[in-house]
């Protein structure tokens, strides 16, 4: 099951010991879970391959549970190679046989990482690299991230020919199983979904999924029948505007944060809408704004409401930067360096 805090010390002293040893020998396309490379890496070397080499006919490998079928005795064997301490190989082979919980009774695990292990994503690449290397070997150039693997090629006979020989190494030799219903081949002009992003031979998009659950976080925190302060809301979501922000300035965004950032303040005009309650409430904040033109009468609980010219004179652009709202707007996007793509 879960690891206890012992456990989980002593896991992360092992993969403090055995991380240097290994990251020596992992393949430089292999991003997950090491130190000093994150997913704007992987991203940018896979663009990379598909701008400048050419490289537009793309393998997109799905493996079903990957961390789950790994083999203890290749787990071992591969770790034996670079590791001969007697008692750090017998913690591993322990931490590996640990078995889970299910339904309240212990089971034995013939296969797999520790379920919830510090060191599972280590054991995870150190199993994979034997799949980076022949695929090196055999003159294929990949990305991966964790079990998130692109083989990226010429011609569309170059990638069956790299998806037949993925398959028979992840299979044959390491007894993984690819899942062939949603592994596939396809073209950079179609858009190569890989991290949360859709490559193209041009731009870099946000996956059309990815921007739907963000739209619909934002619109759970933002009801208006919720009776929150509208600073306590804003409080709420700014560190989801900066952690979707950050991440997803990778990609040709500027577009998509605009909108998103219009609908938002238009959604927080409406909550505002909704605590004022009475129309005399927003005349009245109207006019300490210095409003001279024309009141009207308005229902406050309106949709349609919150994008009416009073509404936006009430609480425009600007006074939603007074209260601290993380502006989408603000965000450089389609541009993060990195030292692995050069």
């Amino acid at each position: 099951g879960i690891p206890s805090v012992r456990d989980r010390v002593v896991q992360q002293s092992l993969t403090d010991i055995l991380s240097p040893i290994f990251e020596e020998q992992f393949h430089p396309s292999s991003f997950g879970y090491r130190p000093g490379r994150s997913c704007h890496d992987a991203i940018n070397k896979a663009t990379m391959f598909i701008r400048r080499y050419e490289r537009r006919h793309v393998v997109d490998m799905d493996l079903s549970k990957c961390f789950d079928k790994l083999d203890h005795r290749l787990i071992l064997k591969s770790i034996k190679r670079r590791v001969r301490d007697g008692s750090v190989l017998n913690l591993i082979s322990q931490f590996l046989t640990s078995g889970v919980m299910v339904d309240g009774h212990w089971q034995q695990t013939e296969a797999g990482s520790p379920q919830g292990g510090v060191i599972s994503p280590l054991i995870a690449n150190i199993y994979l690299d034997a799949f980076d290397e022949e695929m090196k070997q055999r003159g294929h150039r990949i990305v991966r991230y964790a079990d998130d693997i692109l083989i990226l090629c010429r011609s569309r006979s170059a990638a069956e020919n790299a998806q037949r020989q993925a398959t028979q190494i992840l299979e044959g030799k390491l007894k993984l199983t690819v899942n062939t219903e949603k592994t596939h081949i396809t073209h950079s002009d179609a858009g190569v979904r890989f991290l949360g992003v859709e490559i193209g031979t041009k731009h870099t998009r946000i996956q059309a999924k990815k921007l739907a659950a963000f739209r619909r976080k934002l619109k759970q925190m933002t009801k208006r029948n919720g009776g929150k302060p509208l600073q306590s809301v804003i409080k709420g979501l700014n560190p989801l505007l900066r952690g979707f922000s950050q991440y997803f300035r990778i990609a040709d965004a500027g577009r998509a944060f605009r909108q998103i950032a219009s609908w938002l303040r238009r959604r927080l005009r409406s909550v505002q809408l909704k605590l004022w309650k009475k129309t005399s409430r927003l005349h009245r904040w109207l006019r300490q704004r210095g409003y001279k033109g024309k009141f009207v009468c308005m229902n406050m609980t309106s949709w349609r409401s919150a994008r009416s010219p009073l509404a936006s004179y009430a609480m425009p652009n600007s006074w939603f930067n007074e209260l601290g709202l993380v502006n989408l707007e603000d965000v450089r996007t389609g541009n993060v360096p990195s030292i692995y793509a050069g």
